[in-house]
Protein backbone atom coordinates (compact mmCIF):
# COMPACT_ATOMS: atom_id res chain seq x y z
CA UNK A 1 0.00 0.00 0.00
CA UNK A 2 2.67 2.56 1.43
CA UNK A 3 4.76 1.44 -2.30
CA UNK A 4 1.42 2.35 -4.37
CA UNK A 5 0.87 5.71 -2.45
CA UNK A 6 4.25 6.56 -3.43
CA UNK A 7 3.78 6.14 -7.55
CA UNK A 8 0.77 7.61 -7.01
CA UNK A 9 2.76 10.74 -5.45
CA UNK A 10 5.70 10.59 -8.14
CA UNK A 11 3.82 9.73 -11.25
CA UNK A 12 2.22 13.66 -11.38
CA UNK A 13 5.83 14.80 -10.07
CA UNK A 14 7.67 13.13 -13.31
CA UNK A 15 4.96 14.19 -15.55
CA UNK A 16 5.39 17.80 -14.59
CA UNK A 17 9.57 17.66 -14.56
CA UNK A 18 9.12 16.13 -18.47
CA UNK A 19 6.92 19.24 -19.48
CA UNK A 20 9.73 21.50 -17.68
CA UNK A 21 12.19 20.51 -19.50
CA UNK A 22 11.15 20.52 -23.01
CA UNK A 23 12.33 23.08 -24.43
CA UNK A 24 10.62 25.12 -27.52
CA UNK A 25 11.83 26.61 -30.56
CA UNK A 26 11.20 29.89 -31.92
CA UNK A 27 12.89 30.61 -35.17
CA UNK A 28 12.96 34.53 -36.46
CA UNK A 29 14.84 37.32 -37.66
CA UNK A 30 16.93 39.71 -35.12
CA UNK A 31 15.80 43.10 -36.10
CA UNK A 32 17.01 44.50 -32.55
CA UNK A 33 20.49 44.42 -29.99
CA UNK A 34 19.12 45.56 -27.09
CA UNK A 35 23.25 45.41 -25.51
CA UNK A 36 25.36 42.17 -25.27
CA UNK A 37 22.76 39.72 -23.53
CA UNK A 38 19.12 41.09 -25.24
CA UNK A 39 18.17 41.08 -28.50
CA UNK A 40 14.12 41.17 -30.55
CA UNK A 41 13.87 38.45 -32.72
CA UNK A 42 10.73 39.04 -35.47
CA UNK A 43 9.22 35.71 -35.49
CA UNK A 44 7.53 34.70 -39.79
CA UNK A 45 3.79 36.33 -38.07
CA UNK A 46 5.92 39.43 -38.12
CA UNK A 47 5.28 39.44 -34.09
CA UNK A 48 8.32 40.70 -31.81
CA UNK A 49 9.98 38.73 -29.06
CA UNK A 50 12.63 40.09 -26.28
CA UNK A 51 15.34 37.28 -25.51
CA UNK A 52 17.63 37.54 -23.23
CA UNK A 53 20.46 34.60 -23.63
CA UNK A 54 20.68 32.18 -21.15
CA UNK A 55 23.68 31.36 -19.09
CA UNK A 56 25.70 34.84 -19.69
CA UNK A 57 25.46 38.25 -18.17
CA UNK A 58 27.14 40.88 -20.45
CA UNK A 59 28.62 44.65 -18.97
CA UNK A 60 25.36 46.84 -19.02
CA UNK A 61 25.85 49.58 -21.83
CA UNK A 62 27.44 52.44 -19.29
CA UNK A 63 29.62 49.71 -17.79
CA UNK A 64 32.80 49.74 -19.10
CA UNK A 65 32.87 47.12 -22.06
CA UNK A 66 29.35 46.93 -22.55
CA UNK A 67 29.33 48.72 -25.99
CA UNK A 68 31.93 46.29 -27.01
CA UNK A 69 29.55 43.59 -26.00
CA UNK A 70 26.73 44.45 -27.71
CA UNK A 71 28.51 45.31 -31.03
CA UNK A 72 30.31 41.61 -30.70
CA UNK A 73 25.89 40.63 -30.22
CA UNK A 74 25.40 42.85 -33.20
CA UNK A 75 27.66 41.29 -35.47
CA UNK A 76 26.71 37.67 -34.42
CA UNK A 77 23.35 37.97 -34.83
CA UNK A 78 21.90 41.70 -36.52
CA UNK A 79 20.18 40.66 -39.54
CA UNK A 80 20.32 37.15 -39.11
CA UNK A 81 18.45 34.14 -38.76
CA UNK A 82 18.40 32.48 -35.34
CA UNK A 83 17.02 29.56 -33.67
CA UNK A 84 16.07 30.13 -29.60
CA UNK A 85 15.55 27.19 -27.80
CA UNK A 86 13.99 28.00 -24.59
CA UNK A 87 11.63 26.99 -22.07
CA UNK A 88 10.93 29.80 -19.70
CA UNK A 89 10.32 33.75 -19.23
CA UNK A 90 12.65 35.81 -16.83
CA UNK A 91 10.78 38.26 -14.63
CA UNK A 92 10.60 41.05 -17.05
CA UNK A 93 8.73 38.95 -19.20
CA UNK A 94 11.40 37.94 -22.05
CA UNK A 95 12.19 34.75 -23.31
CA UNK A 96 15.17 33.38 -21.85
CA UNK A 97 17.25 30.74 -24.18
CA UNK A 98 20.12 29.62 -25.90
CA UNK A 99 20.16 31.60 -29.51
CA UNK A 100 21.42 29.55 -32.45
CA UNK A 101 22.81 31.11 -35.10
CA UNK A 102 24.93 30.09 -38.79
CA UNK A 103 28.79 30.60 -38.41
CA UNK A 104 29.57 34.10 -39.42
CA UNK A 105 32.05 32.55 -41.88
CA UNK A 106 29.68 30.80 -43.88
CA UNK A 107 28.95 31.77 -47.47
CA UNK A 108 25.58 30.18 -48.17
CA UNK A 109 21.97 30.80 -47.37
CA UNK A 110 21.76 26.91 -46.38
CA UNK A 111 24.04 26.97 -43.18
CA UNK A 112 23.00 25.03 -40.33
CA UNK A 113 22.57 27.04 -36.82
CA UNK A 114 25.81 25.64 -34.86
CA UNK A 115 27.03 28.86 -33.53
CA UNK A 116 25.93 29.30 -29.51
CA UNK A 117 25.53 33.31 -29.32
CA UNK A 118 25.93 33.10 -25.37
CA UNK A 119 29.19 30.90 -25.84
CA UNK A 120 30.34 32.92 -28.34
CA UNK A 121 30.05 36.01 -26.04
CA UNK A 122 31.62 34.44 -23.20
CA UNK A 123 34.89 33.17 -25.35
CA UNK A 124 35.84 36.48 -26.50
CA UNK A 125 35.65 37.74 -23.20
CA UNK A 126 32.72 39.79 -23.66
CA UNK A 127 30.06 38.40 -20.78
CA UNK A 128 30.04 36.48 -17.25
CA UNK A 129 29.28 32.65 -17.32
CA UNK A 130 26.30 33.49 -14.72
CA UNK A 131 26.64 31.11 -12.14
CA UNK A 132 23.44 32.05 -10.08
CA UNK A 133 21.46 30.68 -12.86
CA UNK A 134 23.41 27.66 -13.74
CA UNK A 135 20.69 25.02 -12.40
CA UNK A 136 19.18 26.08 -15.27
CA UNK A 137 21.75 25.10 -18.00
CA UNK A 138 21.78 21.29 -18.78
CA UNK A 139 25.25 19.88 -17.06
CA UNK A 140 27.57 20.08 -20.25
CA UNK A 141 26.02 23.28 -21.10
CA UNK A 142 27.01 24.42 -17.90
CA UNK A 143 30.32 23.01 -18.53
CA UNK A 144 31.25 24.40 -21.81
CA UNK A 145 30.05 27.81 -20.47
CA UNK A 146 32.30 27.94 -17.64
CA UNK A 147 35.08 26.59 -19.25
CA UNK A 148 34.58 29.25 -21.86
CA UNK A 149 34.68 31.64 -19.38
CA UNK A 150 37.89 30.32 -17.82
CA UNK A 151 39.79 30.44 -21.06
CA UNK A 152 38.85 34.06 -21.85
CA UNK A 153 39.99 34.76 -18.51
CA UNK A 154 43.44 33.06 -18.95
CA UNK A 155 44.13 34.78 -21.87
CA UNK A 156 43.10 38.05 -20.49
CA UNK A 157 40.19 38.73 -23.68
CA UNK A 158 38.04 41.45 -23.82
CA UNK A 159 36.31 42.70 -20.45
CA UNK A 160 39.30 40.52 -18.88
CA UNK A 161 42.06 43.34 -19.28
CA UNK A 162 40.77 45.10 -16.84
CA UNK A 163 42.31 44.21 -13.46
CA UNK A 164 39.02 43.75 -11.44
CA UNK A 165 36.13 43.91 -13.82
CA UNK A 166 32.85 44.43 -11.94
CA UNK A 167 30.81 42.08 -12.64
CA UNK A 168 27.02 43.51 -14.12
CA UNK A 169 24.90 42.19 -11.26
CA UNK A 170 27.39 43.99 -8.62
CA UNK A 171 27.49 47.12 -11.11
CA UNK A 172 23.66 47.26 -11.53
CA UNK A 173 23.31 46.79 -7.72
CA UNK A 174 25.30 50.33 -7.03
CA UNK A 175 23.21 52.01 -9.86
CA UNK A 176 20.09 51.36 -8.15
Amino acid sequence: MCSMRKRHLLAPLILLASLASHAETLTGMVVGVADGDTITVLDTNREQHKIRLAGIDAPEKAQPFGQRSKQSMSTLVFGKEVDVQWNKHDRYQRILGKVMVADPNCRTNRCPKTLDAGLAQLTVGLAWWYRKYAKGQSLEAAGRYEFAEQEARAKRAGLWTDADPVPPWDWRKGER
